[in-house]
């Protein structure tokens, strides 16, 4: 009889992001690998990026929230310039307001050499089920934010996100792509958004990726819809499996493009 598989890491810690603290600020690391690219490209998903300011910006609302789980509500990227490949990003995440509902911080992107890549921000509150609760080795930041393993496959594959269709991506609810409240990964819904985006737009990678996360998908698959004009992409994604109810409205747009 065949042992059983060991258990898949948490398709989020393959992203390679080491995070330490310092003083009031969260620093994460991570080297870049031709797994994270977008397609037909040599730079990082904007995606990717999101996912880490995701990481670093939640860390810090799980200190000011816990022990109740912090929910993502808003959550945008927008780089200068077309983003690096290879070596290494750095993000700093610093909290900018501590309200009695909603915690907001800003991260700064920046390559090996220190140069600005580009900015975003995270808005979250307490997940509304009060029996949610953050396990207490979560609290640890030397538990949760070293990376296991890296990526083997790109990264979409990874998540099993298929284009279904031009304008159509989806992503199955996973094991190994949860979040602290059982839903699907708002980093990972980042990327069915932009999935959807870039299938209307082969070849080119996002400079600015917005969300609203309207409620968490917790069925799925989570399905995104996506109309691009002049490079100006409204992205809808939808929980499939839970009566196709909008989880997620986002805004995209690509390098080069000029609205019309």
């Amino acid at each position: 009889m065949s042992a059983p598989a060991p258990p898949r890491s948490h398709i989020t810690q393959e992203l390679g992001l080491a995070v330490r603290r310092e003083g009031d600020e969260l620093h994460g690391v991570a080297a870049l690998t031709p797994e994270m690219w977008v397609p037909g490209t040599e730079q990082v998903r904007t995606s990717i990026l999101a996912t880490w300011a995701d990481t670093v910006a939640g860390l810090l609302a799980v200190s000011v929230l816990a022990p109740r789980v912090p929910t993502t509500i808003e959550l945008d990227v927008h780089l200068y310039d077309p983003p690096p490949g290879a070596g290494r990003i750095h993000a700093v995440a610093r909290t900018v307001k501590v309200g009695r509902v909603v915690v907001v911080s800003t991260v700064d992107f920046t390559d090996e050499d220190g140069e600005p890549i580009g900015v975003g921000a995270g808005s979250f509150m307490a997940a509304p089920d009060p029996s949610l609760r953050i396990p207490p080795e979560a609290l640890r930041l030397d538990a949760v934010s070293r990376p296991t393993g890296r990526l083997r496959v790109p990264f979409a594959d990874r998540a099993r996100c298929r284009r279904r269709e031009p304008g159509v991506a989806e992503l199955p609810r996973s094991e190994d792509g949860l979040n602290s409240s059982r839903t699907i990964n708002g980093g990972l819904v980042a990327l069915v958004a932009e999935e959807a985006a870039l299938s209307l737009t082969p070849g080119a990678s996002l400079a600015s990726l917005g969300l609203r996360y309207l409620r968490p998908a917790r069925v799925g698959p989570a399905v995104a819809t996506a109309d691009v004009r002049g490079g100006l992409g409204r992205v809808e994604v939808r929980d499939a499996g839970n009566d196709d109810r909008l989880a997620v409205v986002a805004t995209t747009r690509t390098f080069g493009s000029v609205a019309r």
